[in-house]
């Protein structure tokens, strides 16, 4: 396998892109934004103008979009993938979308000579551009081993959730409403100690060193000291998306999810006050409601 190609080249698609080549494959891409499309052929790219370019000769496809509607078209659209995509080739579909849209979307592809891989990925943009990343692949193991070279070069781990089209973004789903009610109960542990007056660093020092610390509180807690609520990768929109699809899934399987609907509710606040910030962003609109912000350091 030589050909890999990536459609969406923003912060996640731009990482795979990246190791892909990294890792000797020549890497066909697309991407809609002009600036995506220049840092693409800036790392080595061959850049197309549509879907249908990115799959002409390629072993295999990431498509990394933002929705299920989105990831339909980049496959089905007559300048799609399956246009020019060779028989015997793969689909991955890293985007995260909804269990039942992947599950469309293989029924869809009955038929097509396409294999399609449901493979949601974790690890934000620090995963996705240090080749990081977790993948949740679903497909049956015989496609799986075939395309592993493709999936190792942009993973550390690679855990087979199943068989079946939707399997994958099942278990995204339930990593999300963990990942989401984390984020939430930092937000506020952050904003609690902004009003007592504790400082950011010793806040982090402790929760670093606690059963509490984990990669996602950390990092969130050093975003929010450091007051980086723009441009660190992890776009507010994308975690409010991600826990939209799992309080669907609750309510579809009659599961409540009452810590991740509260974490629902604390990510659309922010989204709605601050729609250009990351995930963080939603600290300050606690920290607005008590009048105090917790930084690195506290003010003299």
């Amino acid at each position: 396998m030589k050909t890999v190609g990536v459609v969406g080249l923003g912060d996640m698609g731009s990482g795979l892109a990246k190791n892909l080549l990294k890792h000797g494959f020549q890497v066909q891409g697309a991407d809609l934004l002009p600036q995506r499309q220049d840092a693409f052929r800036a790392m080595g790219g061959q850049l197309g103008d549509c879907p249908a370019d990115v799959g002409r000769g390629a072993d295999a496809v990431f498509v990394m979009v933002m929705t299920g509607e989105q990831a339909k078209t980049v496959i089905f659209a007559p300048d799609g993938l399956l246009a020019t995509l060779p028989q015997c080739s793969a689909i991955v579909l890293s985007a995260t979308i909804k269990p039942q849209e992947a599950r469309d979307i293989g029924a869809q592809m009955q038929g097509s000579g396409v294999h399609l891989i449901d493979s949601p990925v974790s690890g934000g943009f620090p995963g996705a551009q240090g080749g990081s990343l977790t993948l949740m692949a679903a497909a049956p193991p015989d496609i799986l081993d075939r395309f592993l070279p493709i999936l190792e070069a942009v993973s550390a781990n690679i855990h087979r959730v199943g068989e079946r089209p939707g399997d994958g973004q099942t278990v995204k789903a339930c990593l999300q409403s963990l990942i989401g009610a984390q984020f939430s109960a930092t937000f506020e542990a952050a904003a609690l100690a902004a009003k007592a007056g504790v400082s950011g660093q010793v806040l982090l020092d402790v929760f670093s060193t606690s059963s509490a610390g984990c990669g996602v509180v950390n990092n969130a807690l050093e975003k929010i000291i450091d007051r980086q609520f723009e441009g660190t990768g992890s776009h507010i929109n994308t975690m409010h998306k991600d826990l939209t699809i799992a309080m669907a899934l609750g309510e579809a399987l009659g599961v409540p999810l009452h810590t991740a609907g509260s974490a629902m509710q604390i990510f659309h606040a922010g989204k709605a006050k601050y729609p250009n910030g990351d995930n963080w962003v939603c600290t300050r609109v606690i920290e607005e409601i008590v009048g105090a912000e917790l930084h690195r350091e506290v003010a003299p």
